[in-house]
């Protein structure tokens, strides 16, 4: 099978593993195949852009969305280093609405979250020059883009801070300031 998807915590974002040949020469993969990748999310999918992150360990991008009509759906992948890497429900029609679903996504698991649209996304890198790629569905329009802030208290994700940031994490200042999911403009 060329790529395995297991729901997380919220069905709606799959943790996709790809099929990895490796011999005495290394490793061969398929990073990307839009058939199976389609088949694994059950839709056909467009991405329009590729985006590519370099982060020293500690810092904390997100948690980030774009509204309608200009939603983005993210897969992401880390191809140097190691993240962890969360999807938060901003859906307020969902059953899930502000839950969250976490997990780690290296260089060397090669592992990629599907996060679809109504979904805010963050990560947090665990070592320095952690590299991220990830495809989106829409362009980026900054009138759209909304931050959510990184640790409400109702949302509740247990970033591990002690492994990547003892003095707390490097944010931006947007993320710094970014509202709590009460205050948030979110998806209806």
């Amino acid at each position: 099978m060329p790529l395995t998807a297991t729901p997380t915590e919220l069905p709606d974002v799959l943790l996709l593993q790809p099929d990895v040949h490796t011999d005495d020469r290394g490793s061969f993969m398929e990073s990307w195949n839009q058939r199976d990748f389609d088949a694994a999310v059950g839709r056909t999918v467009r991405f329009v852009q590729d985006n590519h992150s370099t982060s020293r360990r500690g810092v904390l991008r997100g948690l980030h969305y774009q509204l309608p009509p200009h939603a983005q759906a993210k897969l992401v992948r880390v191809v140097r280093g190691r993240a962890f890497d969360v999807a938060v429900d901003v859906r307020r029609s969902s059953a899930t609405f502000g839950r969250w679903t976490g997990v780690e996504l290296s260089a060397a698991n090669r592992r990629q979250l599907w996060i679809p649209e109504g979904f805010a996304h963050g990560l947090l890198a665990l070592e320095d020059g952690t590299e991220t790629l990830y495809k989106t569905t829409a362009h980026h329009h900054p009138d759209a883009q909304r931050s959510l802030a990184w640790d409400d208290a109702q949302v509740g994700i247990r970033w591990p801070l002690a492994e990547a940031a003892a003095d707390g994490p490097v944010l931006s200042p947007r993320d710094a300031c970014a509202p709590a999911l009460a205050d948030a403009e979110c998806f209806a």
